[in-house]
């Protein structure tokens, strides 16, 4: 999945740049001015710049040991560079109008194909530039929602899921199962290095991640009021937010809802739950009689049963383990990937339907702190055999 011939490597860049001005295009007016301050989100105004100053940053500046300054843009390293500008006052900085930062976007594109055909950038740059925009374009999706905004109709990614097919599980015996990314896997990620063998007790997994009629049961059942289905840090939660139900649903004239973007549509029954936190996640496996899988029993579930496992583009999935390096993990170039987030954030694993395509894979480990439920995310459970 993570292998691209030169004029494929152009021809994606192409492909995720135009998907990211289809969502841009269409965007209110008042979004890129002022944008209420959410500690979840970034300005769409500050984001879009960023996506431009990464990919000029690892593609066209690198200079030894060393960064040259920028040819394109005078500012950008004090407006963009998201480890020294603080997220609190990326809504106050004297930001480029949507001209000149669209002028912005399109220069760097046009030299980031120079760059490549010019081939003194190893090609892993352009990669990880192209996965990071990737990456962006599904926040800016979790944003749109966030705020109540319409997902433009050109911007090319479903509106949501279709619905899950059967449920049931899959057994998986235990033993030695090799985990992370091969050495000639193409490229990687450096949270994924080096493939090692873990040892598995016998376990049992969803075929499919837990729908929305599975989880209403479990609010229908009063399971936000009996606190014995929640962990200590799950009951701290539940304060905090007040939460009853899911965030996005409520219950309407004509029954449960969830809010889609701008639009409440009723809850379709066979859709996995959605906007869920790691918290919700485990007091649903509690009252079931289940557990969360760690991501080791994910992984391995997801090589050993294929399309059986599938749909796992759909949303994305809590595991029940912490992120953390793999033994040996060393950071590459672009060190704040990974590295600042381990032990602070939980493990989460598949993929959403505004994921990206050639993100998909059984190795790719995404990290959100456990609280989060404004991602497209829900679960999938287990069970020891």
């Amino acid at each position: 999945m993570r292998r691209f011939s030169h004029a494929e490597l152009h021809a994606a860049l192409d492909d995720s740049r135009a998907r990211l001005l289809a969502i841009y295009a269409e965007l209110p007016p008042d979004l890129w001015q002022a944008v209420p301050y959410e500690k979840i989100i970034n300005p769409p105004r500050w984001e879009i710049g960023h996506v431009a100053w990464f990919a000029e940053r690892w593609c066209l500046r690198q200079q030894g040991d060393g960064l040259a300054a920028s040819r394109l843009l005078a500012d950008g390293d004090r407006w963009y560079d998201s480890g020294r500008v603080e997220h609190t006052t990326r809504w106050t900085l004297d930001l480029p109008d949507l001209a000149a930062t669209r002028a912005y976007l399109a220069g760097v594109l046009e030299a980031t194909h120079a760059a490549l055909d010019a081939g003194v950038v190893d090609a892993y740059f352009f990669q990880l530039s192209l996965y990071h925009e990737d990456m962006h374009r599904e926040a800016l999706h979790y944003t749109l929602q966030t705020l109540g905004v319409p997902l433009p109709a050109d911007a090319r990614i479903g509106r949501g899921p279709s619905p899950l097919g059967e449920g049931g599980e899959l057994h998986c015996p235990g033993g030695e199962a090799m985990i992370g990314a091969q050495q000639d896997a193409g490229f990687v990620f450096d949270n994924e290095k080096w493939a090692h063998t873990v040892k598995l007790a016998p376990f049992a997994i969803d075929r499919r991640p837990v729908n929305n009629a599975e989880y209403l049961a479990f609010v229908e059942d009063g399971g936000y009021a009996q606190q014995e289905w929640w962990s200590a840090a799950g009951r701290q939660w539940l304060v905090s937010t007040g939460r009853n139900a899911p965030r996005y649903w409520r219950r309407g004239a004509q029954g449960w809802e969830r809010r889609v973007f701008d639009a409440w549509m009723p809850l379709v029954s066979a859709e996995p739950v959605f906007h869920v936190s790691a918290f919700e996640a485990e007091a649903w496996c509690r009252w079931a009689g289940r557990r969360l899988p760690t991501e080791d029993e994910w992984e391995c579930a997801s090589k050993a049963f294929g399309e059986a496992f599938s749909p796992w583009g759909h949303v994305w999935q809590w595991t029940a383990s912490p992120f953390a390096p793999y033994a040996g993990f060393t950071p590459d170039p672009y060190a704040d990937y990974s590295q600042p987030w381990f032990h602070t954030h939980r493990a989460v694993r598949g993929g959403s339907f505004a994921t990206p395509s050639r993100l998909l894979d059984p190795v790719f480990r995404n990290f959100y702190e456990p609280q989060r439920d404004d991602i497209f995310v829900g679960f999938r459970s287990a069970r020891d055999l």
